[in-house]
C-alpha cells in the first residue's frame, strides 16, 4: 500500500512540474522574441548558427540583466536582443570572467541591439542586456555562433 501511495505522489509531482513549465508566453514575450530572432537572422546569412534557448523578461528603464555564457576560443559570436515597442534604447555589452569589458562590434537600432566578437580564450563570459531609457519593456536575448 505504501508503494502505491508513493507512486501516486510521484505522479502528481511530475504532473505539477509539467504544468508549471507549460505556461504560455504572453503576446509581449512573443513580440520581443520575434524582434530578437529577426536580428539574429541577419547574422545567419553570414553563416552563424542560432544557439538553442533564449532569455526573456521585463526590464525597467536603467535596469539590466546579466547572463553567463560559456564561449570557446576561435569561435565568433553575435549576441542579439530585441524589445517590444516601448523599449527603443537597448544595449548589449560583453564582459570577461573578471568583469572587464570586452571589445565588440556593435549594432543598434530602435528596439534592437547586438554585440559581436571573436573569442581568443575559452571561458565564461557575461552578457549584459540593458534598457537605457524609455518605459518598461519586454526583452528577449538570443545568440549565434560560428
Amino acid at each position: 500500500m505504501k508503494r502505491a501511495g508513493r507512486r501516486i505522489w510521484i505522479t502528481l509531482l511530475c504532473l505539477a512540474a509539467l504544468s508549471v513549465s507549460a505556461v504560455a508566453e504572453t503576446d509581449q514575450e512573443v513580440a520581443a522574441r520575434e524582434t530578437a530572432l529577426e536580428l539574429a537572422g541577419a547574422f545567419s546569412n553570414d553563416g552563424f548558427k542560432l544557439r538553442d534557448g533564449h532569455w526573456s523578461g521585463t526590464l525597467a528603464p536603467h535596469e539590466s540583466k546579466l547572463i553567463a555564457v560559456n564561449l570557446y576560443a576561435g569561435n565568433q559570436y553575435w549576441f542579439s536582443a530585441g524589445a517590444t515597442e516601448s523599449g527603443k534604447n537597448l544595449a548589449v555589452d560583453v564582459f570577461n570572467e573578471s568583469g572587464a569589458p570586452v571589445a565588440t562590434d556593435k549594432y543598434h537600432a530602435d528596439g534592437k541591439a547586438a554585440a559581436g566578437l571573436t573569442v581568443a580564450n575559452s571561458g565564461q563570459f557575461y552578457v549584459r542586456i540593458g534598457l537605457e531609457e524609455d518605459a518598461p519593456a519586454e526583452v528577449c536575448f538570443v545568440y549565434s555562433y560560428k
